[in-house]
């Protein structure tokens, strides 16, 4: 039973919004599968040759989890979704009812070489109340437990290792309840749910207040965890205001940039274009592919074996159309780009698959007047 602080905070753009997405998805237009992905390390079609890792924490209200876990270094994507329960592709109504047994949980996709295990299981101390054993603040129930997934002995080790050092520190007064289980399927939450920080930044912050889980914290600890964070990022890459981007982009710009659309296969601007140059976010400015990089796919829109720069993409997965798909986003600007897919040519095997309508290209003779002379190298 949810208690009326969370009612209040979240029935309304959670449970509303719910049945509306249920609605489009009887008409063929739902935005999630029935499928599920395989709470296993895997690896990543972004990079070549790297071996990228799973962890698996749930920690009451997901919305909550996502942000520290996606702001820290050596993190490629975070997933709010359901875990640990006995039902198949449960719905967010029947996880809140407390009766399909899984936990609201966030799948972190991480790369060991810039950030342990152990880091993100240290990070995740930090961002619940470990002690509770009926939920997480304003959210109560077995669907809110706390507990770390682990998908190895390995991670198992190093998760009962911390916990153990967070029980011997004194810190909290009471034993903690936090469970480490075997990782099971992970099924990823509604997409209203994803990025739930970004898309309603004042609901969030009110709920992460007003639910307690805020004061909760800061007076828990003090000081944030000795962990690195993820850089800051160039500044002069950034995404414009609301307003200024609906007055500066054209309709199907803002459509495939702001609403993830898909603009008409061999019918936009780059699908064809054989000029030398680099292509560059049309919202953002950050560089993103080279011309050096495309091929002819047959596809119908512009097609790269890899990023110019991969600091400037994220990934993440895409369940809409029933099926997989793993979404590129550039990283300042968070454009929809288009998709990666393991069926490119060699090197790399990849074929990033991107809407021209997300791009802008800048001729290498411009290159230097536009501020990005130092690409002019990859043409000489």
């Amino acid at each position: 039973m949810q208690t009326m602080t969370h009612k209040l905070l979240t029935s309304w753009p959670r449970l509303r919004l719910a049945a509306w997405l249920t609605a489009l998805a009887i008409v063929g237009l739902g935005c999630r599968s029935s499928a599920t992905m395989p709470a296993e390390a895997a690896d990543s079609p972004g990079e070549d040759n790297v071996k990228h890792e799973l962890a698996t924490f749930a920690g009451g209200c997901f919305w909550c989890m996502e942000k520290p876990f996606e702001q820290h270094e050596g993190v490629i994507s975070v997933v709010s979704g359901y875990t640990g329960g006995h039902t198949k592709d449960p719905t967010y109504e029947e996880v809140c009812s407390g009766t399909s047994g899984h936990l609201e949980a966030v799948q972190v996709t991480f790369d060991p070489e810039k950030v342990s295990y152990a880091t993100l299981v240290e990070l995740y101390w930090h961002l619940v109340d470990p002690t509770d054993p009926g939920g997480q603040f304003g959210d109560r129930g077995t669907q809110y437990h706390t507990a770390i997934f682990v998908h190895d002995q390995a991670q198992r080790a190093a998760a009962e290792a911390s916990k153990a050092k967070l029980e011997a520190s004194g810190r909290f007064d009471k034993p903690i309840a936090t469970q480490i289980l075997p990782a099971q399927f992970f099924y990823p939450a509604e997409d209203y749910h994803q990025d739930y920080y970004k898309k309603n930044p004042e609901r969030y912050q009110a709920y992460h207040q007003y639910s307690g889980r805020g004061p909760f914290l800061e007076k828990t600890w003090p000081k944030t965890p000795e962990v690195k964070p993820a850089p800051a990022g160039d500044p002069a890459y950034t995404k414009p205001p609301e307003a200024e981007l609906r007055q500066r982009l054209t309709p199907e710009q803002y459509h495939v940039t702001q609403e993830e659309g898909t603009e008409r296969p061999f019918a936009n601007e780059y699908w064809d274009n054989k000029h030398e140059g680099i292509y560059v976010d049309v919202v953002s400015g950050e560089p993103l592919f080279s011309s050096t990089d495309k091929f002819k796919s047959g596809t119908g829109w512009p097609s790269f074996i890899r990023p110019l720069d991969k600091d400037n993409i994220v990934e993440h997965t895409d369940r809409k159309l029933f099926m997989s798909r793993t979404e590129v986003r550039s990283k300042h600007g968070d454009s929809h780009l288009g998709h990666v897919f393991p069926d490119g040519p060699e090197p790399t095997g990849l074929r990033y698959c991107i809407n021209s309508a997300a791009l802008r290209f800048i001729p290498k003779e411009d290159l230097e007047k536009e501020g990005y002379g130092e690409y002019l190298k990859l043409f000489q």
